[in-house]
């Protein structure tokens, strides 16, 4: 399989984002998080991951700036992380394991309780930092889901980011 254009990736970044799977828009434009309802760039600012607000156009610089990288757990594009499959996932959580241990971010930011749940094969999932007794040393933080369909205020999901912000910058 090709490597997709959203995915962005190399040794030792600071911060990686992990969500469901790219979104047809995302897909087409190589852009992250580009549905128009999405709110990760103004999440970001406001949280203080980023000192100004980017566009989705803008999330190179992420990585280029910020050592911010992007993937997912399905690299599959679908309207809705609902298109993904069981063996998706299954296939999708060992790749990321793989990719955590090749390229040992220092944080490792899922984004979306059900990202992490089905990467860990978990249930019960609280936002914030993970406890791990995996031997990759990425620390492993859940945050909400960025989509306009997240029922969430902005203002809570901005507090839990901001708990991701306060760790990535000290």
């Amino acid at each position: 399989m090709t490597k997709p254009k959203t995915e962005l990736l190399k040794p030792g970044l600071r911060l990686l984002f992990i969500g469901f799977n790219p979104s047809p828009t995302s897909a087409q434009t190589g852009w992250n998080y580009a549905g128009p309802s999405n709110r990760f760039y103004r999440i970001l600012h406001e949280s203080g991951l980023t000192d100004r607000l980017y566009t989705p156009s803008e999330s190179r610089q992420l990585f280029d700036e910020y050592d911010y990288g992007f993937t997912n757990l399905v690299l599959r594009p679908t309207p809705r992380a609902s298109d993904v499959t069981a063996q998706e996932y299954r296939e999708g959580a060992a790749r990321l394991w793989t990719t955590l241990e090749t390229y040992q971010p220092t944080f490792a930011c899922f984004v979306g309780k059900g990202v992490y749940q089905q990467f860990a094969r978990r249930q019960k999932v609280s936002w914030g930092f993970q406890p791990s007794d995996s031997p990759i040393r990425t620390r492993l933080f859940v945050a909400p889901g960025t989509s306009g369909l997240v029922r969430m205020k902005l203002a809570e999901q901005v507090d839990i980011y901001r708990q991701l912000a306060e760790a990535v910058c000290r």
